[in-house]
């Protein structure tokens, strides 16, 4: 398994929320802050996006990914005077997988499909940070678009008519293809060689990253991560710093410890056996480790998370 698969596979994007907003002439929206990935789909007509102080204008095909979930307000063009803000926070609850109409005046032809995605943001954090505020995939709908894209594409507008069964696997399936591909297009754009990302698609460092990744529980030394590069320990360890911005053992003790605080959250293993799971053969050490990290003990740590499920 590739680099990119096996960090997705850790992330385990879930509990795609989403709502269809078809506007009227007169229409503006606006979101608060999310902890959570935030994506538009325009499937007809057009759309402006009003961030801090930038602004982004969308049309028909167009894919945006927020990647912060920060607060902001969406418009049908420039500059466009309007009466009332919908604050639509809400409507991924009150109105999720419906159609619904915001605005005054009568229907326009847009047709905008609004998802949010719950996301582990510890076990995002190193994504996450190699990634922009947002993403903004251009006319997903044009001739260049890949036929699986466009299929895609095209459900989601016939699932706006009719409601059939199996719909949300589909879709939740559909969300993290449409997620992949948001990264796969920046990584081509990344002129920064010191990010993350870099890593990801390097002939020789995404090995020690997939190693990491997918067997966190074996005795990972910086010898033993620079022979699956076949590089030499110096070699590996310089450029694994110079790309990632972290030495090789302080990422594994950084994915052991954000592994282990998922695991502590969202299944029912003794605390002794995530221990071993993430890579620590001494329960003392891992407690400490985990302390100075969260400023709490694992038993405390999971307790108080179950309270506030």
């Amino acid at each position: 398994m590739d680099a990119l698969s096996t960090v997705l596979d850790d992330i385990q994007i879930s509990k795609a929320e989403y709502v269809y907003l078809s506007t009227r002439n007169d229409w503006a929206f606006q979101l608060q802050q999310q902890s959570a990935l935030i994506v538009y789909i325009v499937l007809s007509g057009e759309m402006h996006i009003e961030l801090d102080q930038t602004a982004v204008q969308l049309t028909t095909g167009d894919i945006f990914l927020l990647t912060t979930g920060q607060s902001h307000r969406c418009y049908p063009a420039p500059n466009k005077q309007f009466i009332e803000v919908t604050d639509i926070t809400s409507y991924f609850d009150l109105y999720s997988q419906q159609r619904v109409s915001i605005g005054s005046g009568q229907m326009s032809p847009n047709l905008i499909m609004a998802i949010r995605c719950q996301i582990d943001s510890l076990m995002a954090q190193p994504l996450l940070n190699a990634l922009p505020n947002f993403i903004h995939l251009h006319n997903q709908a044009g001739p260049h678009t890949p036929q699986w894209l466009e299929i895609g594409l095209s459900f989601l507008t016939l699932e706006t008519q009719s409601i059939r069964l199996g719909r949300a696997k589909i879709i939740d399936h559909l969300i993290g293809i449409l997620f992949i591909e948001c990264i796969r297009d920046y990584m081509q754009q990344v002129q920064d060689t010191q990010n993350w990302l870099n890593v990801l698609s390097h002939p020789q460092l995404a090995n020690a990253l997939s190693a990491i990744h997918n067997h966190p529980e074996r005795v990972w030394t910086v010898e033993s991560l620079a022979e699956c590069c076949c590089m030499s320990r110096s070699k590996f360890a310089s450029l694994f710093h110079q790309c990632v911005g972290q030495s090789p053992l302080a990422y594994l003790q950084q994915h052991r410890l954000n592994l282990a605080s998922h695991l502590l959250r969202h299944s029912q293993s003794p605390i002794k056996q995530i221990a071993h799971d993430v890579g620590y053969r001494s329960d003392t050490a891992f407690s400490q480790s985990f302390k100075k990290q969260f400023d709490t003990s694992p038993t405390l740590y999971r307790k108080q998370h179950r309270l506030d499920q």
